[in-house]
C-alpha cells in the first residue's frame, strides 16, 4: 500500500504528521466521538437521526512560557466537543462537507489552534462507515459576523402581510413607509385563499403547506418590484445588509431548522413569529386581520 492510500485511510493525526510544517507544533486529538442527530440530503434521512463518528487533530502553537497546568493557558478538548455540538444545534445541514467546515472554522477561531484535520462519518447509512475528511488552516479560515472584522448583525423588521393586506390597493404605499424607516424589511405572507389539496400524511402536508405559501409570496412578489423572494438565511442576510425588502419562501429554513417552528405552517403569523425571532428582529408588524400572537420574545404591533 502507498503512503498517500495508507495515509487517506489512517487517523487524521497520521495525517498531520505527515504534513508536519518546519515549525514545531503541539497537537490535540479527539478518536471516536460519536453523536446523535438528523442530517442528510435524501428524504429517508429527514426525520430521524443517525449516529456521526468524529475524528479531530488540532496542532496548536507551542506556548510562550509553560502553561503551569493552568487550564485557561491551554487549547481545551471543551473546544472541539463544544464546536461539534453547536454546529450539529445551529441549523439542520443536508452534507457532511458543510458540517466539516462549519466545525473546522470554529476550532479555528481558538487563538492557539493552526490547523485542523477533520473526519466525520455516517455509521447508519450502509455496511460501513461513510465520510468525508477535511483539513483547513488558519490562514484559509474566512471571519464570520462577531469576529473581530466582520459586521455586526442587523436586526431587521419582520412583517406579516394578509391576504387582505397583500390586495389592498395601498400596498405600495405601505411599502413606501417600511423603507423610508430605513431598517432591512422582511416580508411574510400565509396561505393564498384558495384551497391547498390535502394528505392524510403529516408530513406531507406540512410541504405542501409550505409550497402555499410560497406561492403567496410569489404572488406578492408580482405585485410590487421591490418584493424579492428569498430563501434562505444567507440571501436574507445578503439582502439585509444592502436594505433590499425581501418576501420570505419559508422551506427550507423550517425544514432545515434543528429547533423549528412549533406550529403548524397553517398558522402563518406564529410562522413569521418564529422567523422574527429566529433573525432577532426589531419588531413583528402584523398587518390585517391576523391577531397578534401572545409571549412573542420580541415587540409585536398590529396594523390594520
Amino acid at each position: 500500500m502507498t503512503t498517500d492510500i495508507r495515509l487517506a485511510f489512517a487517523h487524521p493525526e497520521a495525517r498531520a504528521i505527515a504534513t508536519t510544517p518546519a515549525d514545531p507544533r503541539d497537537r490535540i486529538s479527539l478518536r471516536d466521538h460519536v453523536v446523535t442527530a438528523e442530517i442528510g440530503a435524501f428524504q429517508a434521512e429527514r426525520g430521524v437521526t443517525q449516529r456521526l463518528c468524529f475524528n479531530v487533530v488540532v496542532e496548536v502553537a507551542p506556548p510562550d512560557a509553560p502553561p503551569g497546568d493552568d487550564v485557561d493557558r491551554i487549547l481545551s478538548y471543551d473546544r472541539i466537543t463544544d464546536a461539534i455540538a453547536a454546529e450539529l444545534a445551529r441549523d439542520r445541514v443536508n452534507l457532511l462537507e458543510t458540517l466539516a467546515e462549519r466545525i473546522a472554522e470554529s476550532i479555528l477561531r481558538a487563538p492557539q489552534a493552526m490547523r485542523v484535520f477533520l473526519r466525520i462519518e455516517k455509521l447508519d447509512r450502509g455496511p460501513g462507515a461513510l465520510g468525508v475528511e477535511i483539513a483547513r488552516a488558519r490562514a484559509a479560515t474566512p471571519a464570520r459576523e462577531g469576529d473581530s472584522g466582520a459586521q455586526a448583525p442587523l436586526h431587521p423588521v419582520v412583517v406579516h402581510l394578509s391576504n387582505a393586506a397583500i390586495a389592498d390597493p395601498g400596498l405600495g404605499a405601505r411599502l413606501d413607509a417600511l423603507e423610508a424607516a430605513g431598517a432591512p424589511v422582511v416580508l411574510c405572507v400565509g396561505m393564498p385563499e384558495a384551497p391547498a389539496p390535502r394528505s392524510a400524511a403529516a408530513a406531507a402536508q406540512r410541504r405542501i403547506d409550505l409550497l402555499a405559501i410560497e406561492q403567496n409570496a410569489w404572488a406578492l412578489a408580482g405585485r410590487d418590484r421591490r418584493c424579492v423572494v428569498v430563501q434562505s438565511r444567507t440571501e436574507i442576510d445578503w439582502a439585509m445588509r444592502r436594505r433590499q425588502m425581501v418576501v420570505w419562501a419559508p422551506s427550507k429554513l423550517v425544514l432545515d431548522a434543528v429547533d423549528g417552528p412549533v406550529a403548524p405552517p397553517r398558522d402563518a403569523v406564529a410562522l413569521s413569529l418564529w422567523l422574527a425571532e429566529t433573525l432577532a428582529a426589531q419588531r413583528l408588524v402584523i398587518a390585517g386581520s391576523a391577531p397578534p400572537p401572545t409571549g412573542s420574545r420580541i415587540p409585536v404591533e398590529a396594523e390594520p
